[in-house]
């Protein structure tokens, strides 16, 4: 029996895709398995793009509905979960959870309340570290160590096989976190992490700047593990605040 169509999570998120025919294998896949939902992060080639129409063949109504940022942080501005495909985790500190893991947790994380976006990297090099780092845990398929690269189609239809067979199961799994406010989107913990970093760099905390970038990008990590509430992130900003009001003659007005 074929998977039902669902509603728009999880939702699959093409980073920088650079072909339009891979787009148009991704959108069929996903239909193929019942999922609807595509995000794309600046596409290489123009959008809406005739090839992947062809491609498509029939799931022209994943492409119309795709939805076009130029911005990596625009596309998960409404997520609040992340999970990045690599083969790579390149020394980040994230849990790291194989096709089955990941579709089983996504669909308890969806049964609580959560919307959970899944990214894939550009065919030819992935994605870079720091978009990878925004994820809250690494999506990796077991394949070949010696020959890991696949096709972008072939890794989203990897990860959508093993969401629509977890769908079949009648018994949806507890989702660890237990809290009344609900989760922190992406779009509040940027927030967050804009007004941390601007305020380290006016303390002169990131020193050598050479190392600045890998600083912050270890701060976000520390706090992407520990999954913020929306009120733990306005609590974090009130701290940022009442630590930074009359340094430097600032004001609390001024902030």
């Amino acid at each position: 029996m074929p998977p039902p169509i669902e509603d728009a999570w999880p939702a699959v998120c093409l980073v920088r895709p650079q072909m339009g025919e891979n787009i148009g294998a991704v959108a069929r896949v996903l239909l193929n398995f019942g999922l609807v939902s595509l995000r794309l992060v600046a596409p290489r080639d123009r959008w809406p793009n005739p090839k992947a129409e062809v491609v498509a063949v029939g799931a022209d109504q994943v492409l119309k509905a795709a939805k076009v940022e130029w911005k990596i942080e625009d596309a998960l501005a409404d997520a609040t979960l992340v999970l990045a495909a690599t083969a790579r985790p390149r020394g980040l500190e994230k849990p790291v959870w194989g096709p089955r893991e990941a579709a089983t947790k996504l669909r308890a994380a969806i049964a609580a309340g959560e919307r959970p976006v899944v990214m894939f990297g550009p065919e030819a090099s992935g994605m870079e570290t720091d978009e990878i780092a925004r994820a809250d845990a690494i999506l990796t398929l077991p394949v070949n160590p010696a020959f890991a690269s696949l096709n972008l189609a072939n890794a989203v239809a990897v990860f959508a096989y093993a969401y629509a067979e977890a769908r079949q199961e009648t018994d949806t799994p507890a989702w660890f976190r237990d809290s009344d406010s609900p989760p922190a989107t992406q779009e509040e913990l940027d927030a967050m992490f804009v007004h941390l970093e601007q305020e380290l760099e006016r303390g002169r905390f990131f020193h050598p700047m050479d190392k600045a970038p890998l600083m912050k990008r270890n701060l976000r990590s520390l706090f992407m593990r520990t999954r913020l509430t929306q009120q733990e992130a306005q609590t974090l900003r009130g701290v940022i605040k009442a630590l930074t009001i009359g340094r430097g003659g600032r004001k609390k007005d001024d902030l």
